[in-house]
């Protein structure tokens, strides 16, 4: 076993965490999965020994992409990208095996964290994704309401951008049609694309582009984005 796979459904978001796992050597090499098939293909080809799994996935799902999983006895350890107020998808993937869950935005200096934590215990005997965190005394998600994942480490700059945004904005008021642009953006779509999809010419798509950077405070596309999911704006 050897790497990551990155298995996100947001196109933006998957390549924001290839970027952050390329640079931690415990990850490498970085795979990227956009959906759960893809995820179980990749994983016959090189089993990974980490697994970064949208609790959000679209198509085969989270729960049913881990217990294929556990059925190919890999023994991959998988972390769930989530947010706190996803108990009930986590406590699914928790009892199946799934070893924790970070935020969507994790940077990279929390992914070396991370990466130390989940590949500390041995390998040798496992047989099956079941193996909990060490020393994490709480089988329920709901009943910790944060993540099981190691303290986090001094976060990249970029990190302390989306935190700094998001605790200036911690209930940002977009508009629906505002929500419809950043969801597009999420999808990866480009902004004349997502005026086709929402009928609209491509400066008006710019322009709630502009006002939404705004009432986040993001300077970028990635970075609102990441804010998005944090304050559970869009999925």
């Amino acid at each position: 076993m050897t790497g990551v796979v990155v298995c996100h459904g947001s196109p933006v978001v998957r390549e924001r965490l290839v970027v952050a796992a390329q640079g931690v050597p415990a990850l490498t090499p970085v795979r990227p999965a956009a959906s759960g098939e893809e995820l179980l293909i990749l994983a016959r080809r090189q089993p990974p020994s980490v697994v970064l799994l949208d609790a959000h996935l679209p198509g085969t799902g989270p729960v049913e992409a881990i217990r294929r999983l556990r059925l190919m006895n890999i023994g991959a350890a998988v972390v769930m990208l989530a947010q706190p107020g996803d108990e009930i998808a986590l406590d699914r993937a928790i009892a199946l095996g799934a070893r924790g869950f970070v935020a969507p935005d994790v940077g990279r200096a929390e992914l070396a964290a991370v990466a130390a934590h989940v590949l500390a215990a041995p390998l040798a005997g496992r047989t099956s994704l079941g193996n909990r965190l060490p020393g994490v005394p709480v089988p329920s998600v709901a009943a910790s309401r944060r993540p099981l994942m190691p303290a986090r480490a001094v976060p990249a700059a970029a990190e302390r951008d989306v935190e700094q945004a998001t605790v200036q904005l911690p209930k940002p008021e977009l508009t629906k049609r505002e929500i419809e642009v950043l969801t597009g953006m999420s999808n990866g779509r480009s902004n004349a694309q997502i005026g086709a999809d929402l009928f609209l010419s491509e400066d008006t798509v710019k322009t709630h582009a502009r006002r939404l950077f705004r009432k986040l405070g993001a300077s970028d596309r990635a970075q609102a984005v990441a804010i998005g999911l944090r304050r559970g704006l869009i999925r």
